[in-house]
């Protein structure tokens, strides 16, 4: 089965490059029986791909130690979910994987749009471009079906990270990779949009649904990222700015940027060039943090190994790429002028297009943020940049963001009148500053301005989403439908309008989770048995410690009885692990969990007279964030949602 992957690789990279050479002859020459070889080598390249990552899941699945990078990445005492898991644990496996599914994706894209004879072609070309860069690496730069030489094959691998052995670790990649990869289809569309100089609203609504899934996908992959690593990293945080995260980040800023500009094209056919440009922007930011990860560029606990190579050749492929793009760009920049102009600053479309400048000042942030000290040590001398930097600089420009988030519902298109907007805005307004206050006489000045500004906002916000519902549901009440009725219908004729709200009130949740964090308190305690801890009304009584005597590692369990009180909830267990074959401590959280707080608690050590140092973290309102999520993909779904056809005339 290796060898059949092995060169499964190889034939895939002839098949790849061959539909990249029919792409451009389709599109160039506007040839259909090349458009239609185009097509079937991107259906061939997706096979021969899936057969290659069977095989690498095969070799996993029978721990074949043959291969270097089975054998770097498994052992016998690891479970078989895990083993399976560890395929895209390491460098090759990860590309392999991406590689699958950007050729899904392709497949899947350009099969229901293979009618669209001009388009297509170029479509195929740029995805084929794509896979064939991928390729290069698999095959000539990082095999997963390189096998060792015979005298230095084991009888056993070295094992997953400890790290990533970990529930969320199983899909936690997959979700990214999905998200990550599936810019690539509005990417290709936006390029054949522009070679072809069918500039209009055509490819937007073509790659809407597309979009959308991978910004949902890309959206779990993220959450799920700061799930694992507050449950997993165990320093009570979930967000900490680390170049690989922000690599995911960035290219969400760009999307979310995307989605919200591309309305105003569809209403009134302006931000054409916006829309292309952050469109470009998105999936360069993919395959930007790809080579982030890969390239030793920057240090992170999430990164690859690092590898010169990789980051010669990433870097040269980000280039290209950006300058193709925006060369097409700004060769087809006179068809991209548009007709409408911005009638008003006070309308929705200024709304959207202060929201897109406040996207690119936060992805501003970030990049220069995570690059800075790289760009140092080009200098002489490295100079670190933490959270600090990003909370400080990105603060205001989220609060921004928020406050658009209630504003954007409430003003209408081209002009707003002055009428208009009293409406709107006076009971949104009085619920946000009577929120302000109350908290104010409740926490008093002390609490700090940033936290209670977000929760004034945020109830500024949810006040005018729910006024903007209610008008809708009884204006159709007063049509005869119940509010259930009235509800599904407004869903069903305008879900992306409604649904939108749902994913707004989810980003609301998040804010309302992330200022809790000004709240935080931390301590360090030595507790001998039967000693007591109290925090905030929380009692925690040190009982006993005991071995943990696993086959591939071992350690402490500490059991802590904590009272609210004198109220018993529950024994927490937190655990001090090291794992032998990898020679690599780990520390498990035992976490208790309310919607108004998390207690978090860490054992550093056991000490040789039986005491427990615990490192005790009170995070106030972290679950609101984790629901928050889930209420931004349950409104995406909303939005994407099939639904029958609209009647015709406007729309509710």
């Amino acid at each position: 089965m290796s060898d059949l992957g092995f060169y499964t690789l190889q034939l895939t990279f002839l098949i790849a490059s061959a539909g990249l050479i029919a792409g451009i002859l389709g599109g160039a020459l506007r040839r259909g029986e090349w458009a239609r070889v185009a097509v079937r080598a991107m259906l061939l390249t997706f096979g021969a791909t899936s057969l290659a990552i069977v095989c690498l899941f095969y070799a996993f699945a029978t721990l074949d130690l043959q291969l270097s990078y089975v054998a770097s990445h498994a052992s016998r005492d690891m479970p078989t979910f895990y083993r399976i898991a560890a395929l895209w644990g390491g460098q090759a496996g990860s590309l392999l994987l991406w590689l699958w599914m950007l050729t899904a994706y392709g497949a899947l894209a350009v099969w229901i749009n293979r009618r669209s004879e001009r388009l297509i072609p170029w479509v195929c070309a740029a995805l084929q471009t794509n896979v064939v860069f991928f390729l290069i690496l698999l095959n000539f730069v990082s095999n997963p079906f390189d096998k060792l030489p015979p005298e230095a094959v084991l009888s056993d691998g070295a094992g997953l990270n400890p790290l990533l052995q970990h529930p969320v670790m199983l899909i936690h990649p997959l979700v990214l990779y999905m998200g990550l990869t599936g810019f690539a289809v509005p990417f290709a569309f936006g390029l054949g949009a522009m070679l072809t100089g069918q500039i209009g609203t055509a490819w937007l609504r073509t790659t809407r649904r597309w979009t959308l899934f991978a910004w949902c996908f890309l959206s779990i992959g993220i959450l799920l990222g700061g799930r694992w690593a507050y449950e997993v990293l165990g320093w009570g945080g979930y967000w900490a700015w680390d170049p690989v995260e922000n690599a995911s980040f960035m290219p969400w800023l760009a999307a979310t940027a995307y989605l919200h500009s591309v309305m105003v094209q569809e209403k009134r056919d302006m931000l054409k060039t916006w829309n292309l440009v952050l469109v470009g922007m998105t999936y360069i930011l993919c395959i930007f943090g790809t080579m982030l990860t890969r390239s030793g560029l920057v240090r992170s606990v999430h990164a690859f190994a690092q590898t010169e190579i990789f980051g010669i050749l990433f870097l040269g492929y980000v280039l290209l790429t950006t300058l193709v793009f925006y060369g097409v760009l700004f060769w087809r920049r006179p068809l991209l002028r548009s007709q409408n102009q911005l009638e008003s600053v006070v309308s929705r479309e200024s709304g959207f297009l202060i929201n897109n400048w406040i996207f690119m000042a936060i992805l501003g942030v970030v990049f220069c943020g995570t690059l800075f000290p790289k760009v140092t040590e080009w200098f002489g001398k490295e100079i670190l940049v933490g959270p600090a930097y990003f909370n400080a600089v990105s603060a205001p420009l989220a609060l921004m963001l928020l406050v658009l988030t209630g504003i954007g519902p409430l003003i209408a298109w081209r002009r707003a009148t002055l009428s208009n907007l009293q409406r709107q805005f006076i009971w949104p307004s009085i619920v946000g500053v009577a929120t302000g206050v109350v908290l104010v006489i409740a926490l008093g000045a002390d609490a700090g301005f940033f936290p209670l500004l977000t929760w004034a906002l945020s109830a500024f916000v949810v006040a005018s989403l729910v006024q903007e519902y209610w008008r809708a549901i009884r204006g159709r009440m007063r049509r005869g439908e119940n509010p259930g009725q009235a509800l599904a219908t407004l869903m069903r004729k305008n879900q992306r309008r409604y649904g939108g709200y749902v994913v707004h009130l989810g980003v609301v949740f998040i804010f309302i989770g992330i200022a809790g964090a000004a709240f935080n308190e931390e301590r360090l305690e030595n507790l001998a048995v039967g000693d007591e801890v109290a925090m905030n009304g929380y009692r925690l009584s040190y009982r006993t410690a005991k071995p943990i005597p696993m086959q591939h590692y071992g350690g402490a369990e500490a059991r802590i009885a904590l009272y609210h009180g004198d109220e018993p909830l529950v024994t927490m267990t937190p655990e001090k692990r090291m794992y032998w074959l990898e020679q690599q401590p780990a520390s498990i959280p035992s976490v208790y969990s309310t919607l108004q707080e998390d207690l978090y608690v860490i054992l550093t050590a056991i000490e040789p007279d039986g005491s427990a140092t615990l490192k005790i973290y009170r995070n106030p309102l972290v679950n609101w964030i984790w629901i928050g999520g889930y209420t931004f993909v349950f409104g995406t779904i909303l939005i994407m949602w099939p639904h029958p056809e609209r009647s015709s005339g406007r729309p509710a």
